[in-house]
């Protein structure tokens, strides 16, 4: 019995980390494949059954799950990073909210015929966009900057904000027959959250700050905390738990001198791991048969979510905006559901259950509808109806550079010069600094983390230029933007690391993408020639003086690095192709006096 359970969770875990691979591979919402794989092997094939594999955990299983990508999500949530809190913004997250409540809420009472509690409860539930899925549906349809920045932010605040509403939703439902004052016990459970939400993060800012805890124990010291400060704050006001971690993890994020980038990228894995297999979990639980009793109405609740109740909550956020009737449009159609709606109606719909209310076991089905409904119909739908609007950018051609150092930053000073979007990453935050002085646009983390799929914007990129100094990493980042930008548009700049590695076979053969400049020409190269009297520059070739005469005229001290042709498209200079630039081509490259250290 025991080995069955174990093979059970192994391949419930092994089925999640497929689902996230396919979600890289096939450029679609993990989403999508969590959930087939949960409802093939549970309702469907009836191979796994969470309730009797876990029993009297799976509540507790499910709590842990969702505090810890609860506060998680409130990492990610820095204030200062967002572009501007517009008032079509400003109005989605407070009268569109509102909207979409009212109407989602009366629309299940009167349909599906749930109490007005339950109503009220999947009203709030369906008001969270996820951000997950948001992402790369932005990604694939690349809509214009502003609308991206809508709908991104609109996912996160609200990933967050609605987490915390529907726990004081929940919480007004299961006091009225307590006996107690609601407002005054709600009172107390938003106290105790906030309190020992501060608590925990003052505690832990406090221990960072001053090098009180070993690097590592950086990650299960904080993972522990946040699992004290939930439970602690859960026994001494029910629920308030969440609230509670939820604060902690946005206060962390907006502390001053408090470095979270490692515990970040630490929880985004556990993170990733936790949806993954809370997502399988809960599809597995699944009961059809509820949802297929509904019948129509069900489809009818659906059809108003989508048609109704989105399109006039965006309507009525953007009255007297800026935005034009398309856009108003697309946004109107743009609003996936995500882990957060799963997880949390599963959570209470357990919980409710325990209460008495035995409609809340449609609560799970309901949502897992909706957000089946919304990512298959707006995922496959949102690239066509943006480009019949008109909304997509355009062809994106600037360079994602991965490295923020010396050789990076002047690369990038060329490129901008020659209108070229750019955007510089870099884990060290001196060269980031450097770089955001210099007035570039950067990044801050890992491009290959979970944090940079989700806030990562690559708006007008279509290329990647590998150009740190870590082989390694240059040969991870290319193998992870393959799929995004194709294979003939990263770039990659050998270095002595590198060359070690591919004489000992174990890097050439993953690295992605095409070797810059030509075989001689290496990061400690450009590097040690920028730091000595190189310099790039510019120069428009004419009928006259061809790349021939280019090259003659600087005595072959020339490395060139790119060509601009007539129509402004961009070249690089490669190992596997050569370029042959034509009249009023503009090339440009390092060009330096003496002979080269080597």
């Amino acid at each position: 019995m025991t080995e069955h359970i174990l093979l059970t969770l192994a391949l419930v875990s092994f089925f999640g980390i497929l689902s996230q691979w396919l979600s890289w591979y096939i450029k679609q919402p993990s989403i999508i494949f969590l959930l087939l794989f949960g409802i093939v092997i549970g309702p469907v094939a009836g191979l796994f059954d969470p309730d009797a594999v876990l029993g009297e955990l799976l509540f507790p299983f499910v709590s842990m799950g969702v505090a810890i990508i609860l506060f998680e999500g409130g990492l990610t949530l820095r204030f200062h990073e967002i572009k501007g809190l517009t008032r079509p913004l400003y109005m989605l997250l407070t009268v569109g909210l509102v909207v979409t409540w009212a109407i989602v809420a009366l629309a299940t009472h009167l349909l599906v015929g749930l109490s007005w509690e339950i109503s009220i409860l999947f009203g709030a539930l369906m008001t969270v966009t996820g951000p997950t899925v948001i992402k790369p549906l932005l990604r694939t349809v690349r809509p214009y900057a502003d609308l991206a920045n809508i709908l991104h932010w609109e996912g996160v605040i609200l990933d967050v904000a609605v987490a915390i509403l529907i726990v004081l939703v929940y919480k007004t439902i299961t006091l009225q027959h307590s006996g107690t004052m609601i407002p005054l016990s709600l009172a107390y459970i938003v106290a105790t959250g906030m309190i020992s939400g501060t608590i925990g993060a003052l505690l832990l800012a406090f221990l960072l700050r001053r090098y009180l805890l070993p690097h590592f124990l950086h990650h299960v010291f904080t993972l522990t905390l946040v699992l004290m400060i939930f439970t602690l704050s859960n026994a001494i006001a029910h629920e308030s738990g969440l609230l509670a971690v939820t604060l902690m993890g946005m206060m962390l994020a907006n502390m001053k001198n408090v470095d979270i980038e490692e515990i970040l990228f630490f929880k985004e894995s556990l993170s990733l791991l936790l949806i993954s297999v809370l997502f399988i979990i809960l599809s597995a639980r699944l009961d059809l048969s509820a949802l297929i009793d509904i019948g129509w109405s069900a489809l009818g609740l659906l059809g108003i979510i989508l048609f109704i109740a989105r399109p006039l909550s965006v309507m009525v956020s953007t009255l007297f905006s800026d935005l034009t009737l398309r856009a108003r449009i697309f946004l109107s159609w743009i609003a996936p559901r995500g882990i957060i709606a799963a997880a949390v109606s599963a959570l209470f719909a357990i919980r409710l259950e325990e209460f008495g209310y035995v409609e809340a076991k449609l609560l799970v089905p309901l949502t897992f509808m909706v957000i089946i409904g919304t990512i298959l119909l707006q995922g496959l739908s949102a690239k066509p109806l943006a480009k019949r609007l008109n909304l997509q950018e355009a062809e994106p051609s600037g360079m994602l550079i991965l490295g923020a150092n010396r050789v990076s930053r002047e690369i990038a000073r060329s490129l901008k010069e020659q209108g070229v979007a750019v955007k510089l990453a870099d884990t060290d935050w001196e060269n980031i600094s450097h770089a955001r002085m210099e007035g570039f646009d950067t990044y801050y983390g890992r491009v290959i983390s979970d944090h940079a799929d989700r806030n990562m914007e690559l708006a007008g990129i279509g290329g990647l230029l590998a150009i740190s100094p870590h082989a390694t990493l240059n040969a991870l980042a290319s193998v992870r933007f393959k799929s995004e930008f194709g294979t003939e548009n990263i770039y990659y700049l050998q270095n002595a690391e590198g060359r070690k590695l591919e004489k000992s076979k174990a890097s050439h053969s993953t690295i992605v993408g095409r070797q810059l400049f030509t075989e001689d020409v290496t990061f400690t190269k450009l590097s040690s020639l920028l730091h000595g009297e190189g310099e790039i520059k510019t120069t428009t070739l004419s009928e006259k003086f061809d790349i021939e005469a280019y090259k003659k005229a600087h005595e072959s001290k020339v490395i060139p690095l790119y060509l601009i042709d007539t129509d402004g498209k961009l070249h690089f200079f490669t190992t596997d192709h050569e370029l042959k630039p034509k009249e009023g081509w503009k090339i440009t490259s390092l060009i330096y006096k003496h002979k080269e250290k080597q």
